[in-house]
């Protein structure tokens, strides 16, 4: 046996939808016959959707996705399936790896180590696993395991590898964030070198409420190479062929046969032998493909339309309204938008009080055109003079203040979610995570509407991803004097941002250490930082959980997003500095 053919079914599945999700497996099983691949392998959690949170608590979600996995295997012949599915055995359940051939389930993978931190929950759920199985599949020794069983260097894949295992796949669902890609590879590159394996990594992709799972699944020869990569955000099916022989000579050459199992794992091992056709003429497939790496920018850009065409598709809607201010936040939200369900799909509301500029009319107009989106003028003043009536004996004697400020974004609000519920679009929010660190928006104004997309998106990088959409398809849709005004609510007049908050290049990475870093006051202060502007950022980001809390679902991009990752009590004293 000279070579193996795998492949690696990068598909984007739905939480909850089980037929569904048995039909695109099924479907992508038949596409991996035809290259006459030896193996066929799927996500983690292909078959329920990943994360399906309390689902898993139904007994009868997890009856039906093993009535699914049924006839998944009723339909395979002549290749090895392995796709990811929640198990379940003596009043426990396991994120688990079925091993699927000759029509009937030969095996089951139980996952070993559990995250649980960050975005991660799975020790409310699962049990652990404490097999280490091994497959003959084709002649080939394969270990299989899951996500976060490939992370820890004496893990599953060390013990495989011990045990003879010479190709590792490894199912995932990753969930997309800045740096995170390459911090995958590093750790594929130092599992296969170490272990002399060739580490098949297959991840999901799809947009699940705030996570993005970016793809971008990747393969390691048995001395650390990229051999292959496949394409990011998108759905594919990478198929490449394993050079068996020339594995074997390496592992040979390295003693790797004489190397023993540690006796507490030695009988946990188990190698089971698969059946599985033969393919004595097969043609040679093209040498595999590497996808390149994105820039920073541009990959935030797409894990940000991917996550909103599926949180937008998923959901059933039919199209979505933004309110559009002129600035940049709301520009890069329609850029967004149009990009993931398509311009026609999408109408802003420009909603001018006697604040509102002349400036602001105009980029509003101009990029609604430039995204060929529809855009409606609904002028708020005289809403608000009616306010203002009925509130004044109740408010007399009492100076102007925010509360008048925050009158004209409840008001957008409204209007916003009148839309919504007549035409049954979704409401895009445009605040992003600089905004909604230190309270800077309005609950049931701005934040008002069902999906926040840049919510997770620092206002720094709001300009830098904005840039780079400007320059991506040969023309810039956001007009050129957006990215360069200074930022303005124009709730009062000549308002500026930076009346209320520190310059952004300044808040930014104050934010950052705090939020995401967890930096302790001192440490801040070491970056540079004027105590006094540290002090009052920090209180501003303490002060402001509540609203936080009340905020809709957003995308995750960075490290530590509000929301899963981030959850701090309301009620709470104690303070930092």
């Amino acid at each position: 046996m000279k070579v193996l053919r795998v492949a690696l079914a990068q598909i984007n599945s739905t939480v909850g939808d089980l037929a569904g999700n048995s039909k695109k497996i099924s479907h992508y099983i038949k596409k991996a016959g035809r290259y006459k691949a030896d193996i066929v392998a799927f996500p983690e959690l292909a078959l329920t959707g990943y994360p399906p949170e309390d689902l898993i608590l139904k007994p009868q979600f997890i009856s039906d996705n093993l009535a699914e996995l049924g006839k998944i295997a009723s339909r395979t012949a002549g290749i090895t399936v392995i796709t990811g599915f929640v198990d379940a055995e003596k009043n426990s359940l396991y994120n688990a790896a079925a091993v699927i051939a000759d029509g009937r389930i030969a095996d089951i993978y139980h996952k070993i180590f559990l995250p649980n931190y960050g975005v991660f929950d799975e020790h409310r759920y699962f049990k652990s696993g404490k097999r280490y199985p091994v497959y003959n599949i084709a002649g080939a020794r394969i270990g299989i395991n899951i996500c976060e069983d490939i992370w820890h260097r004496e893990g599953p894949a060390r013990v495989q590898a011990l045990a003879g295992a010479e190709v590792i796949i490894n199912i995932n669902a990753s969930p997309y964030e800045m740096g995170k890609p390459a911090v995958r590879e590093r750790i594929l590159k130092e599992r296969s070198s170490e272990n002399d394996v060739v580490i098949v990594y297959l991840n999901a992709v799809g947009g699940q409420d705030e996570l993005v799972f970016d793809g971008f699944s990747m393969v390691c020869d048995h001395e650390g190479s990229l051999i292959a990569r496949g394409k990011q955000f998108e759905e594919d099916l990478l198929v490449l062929d394993l050079d068996m022989e020339r594995l074997r000579k390496y592992r040979k050459s390295r003693n790797q046969a004489s190397m023993q199992l540690p006796a507490r794992t030695a009988c946990a091992v188990k190698k089971i032998k698969m059946p599985a056709a033969g393919y004595p003429e097969r043609k040679k497939l093209r040498q595999p493909v590497v996808e390149h790496a994105l820039k920073s920018e541009e990959e935030v850009y797409r894990a940000l339309v991917l996550g909103t065409a599926d949180y937008v598709r998923k959901n059933g809607f039919s199209g979505v309204v933004i309110g559009l201010s002129g600035g940049i936040d709301s520009s890069l939200v329609a850029a967004i938008a149009a990009d993931a369900i398509g311009k026609e799909n999408v109408t802003g509301l420009f909603m001018p009080s006697k604040y509102t500029s002349q400036v602001s009319r105009e980029d509003a107009f101009e990029l609604s055109e430039n995204l060929g989106i529809s855009i409606r003028e609904l002028p708020i003043d005289d809403i608000l003079g009616g306010y203002l009536r009925i509130l004044s004996g109740a408010f007399e004697g009492r100076q102007e203040d925010t509360t008048e400020e925050n009158l004209q974004a409840r008001i957008r609000g409204n209007l916003l979610m009148a839309f919504s519920n007549k035409f049954g679009w979704l409401v895009l929010t445009t605040g992003n995570k600089s905004e909604m660190s230190v309270g800077y928006a309005t609950l049931y104004g701005d934040m008002a509407g069902g999906f926040a997309v840049i919510k997770d998106v620092p206002k720094t990088l709001v300009y830098a991803v904005s840039n780079w959409r400007n320059s991506a398809g040969g023309k810039a849709v956001i007009p050129e004097r957006v990215l360069w005004r200074e930022p303005t609510a124009e709730l009062k007049y000549d308002q500026k941002d930076s009346d209320t908050l520190p310059p952004y290049p300044v808040l930014d990475p104050i934010l950052k250490a705090y939020i995401e870093d967890e930096f302790s006051f001192e440490e801040i202060l070491k970056m540079g930082c004027d105590p006094e502007c540290a002090r009052k950022v920090i209180g501003m980001v303490d002060r402001s959980e509540y609203k936080r809390r009340q905020a809709p679902p957003g995308i995750k991009i960075t490290s530590r997003a509000f929301g899963r990752d981030r959850r701090f009590p309301i009620t709470n004293r104690y303070r930092s500095y």
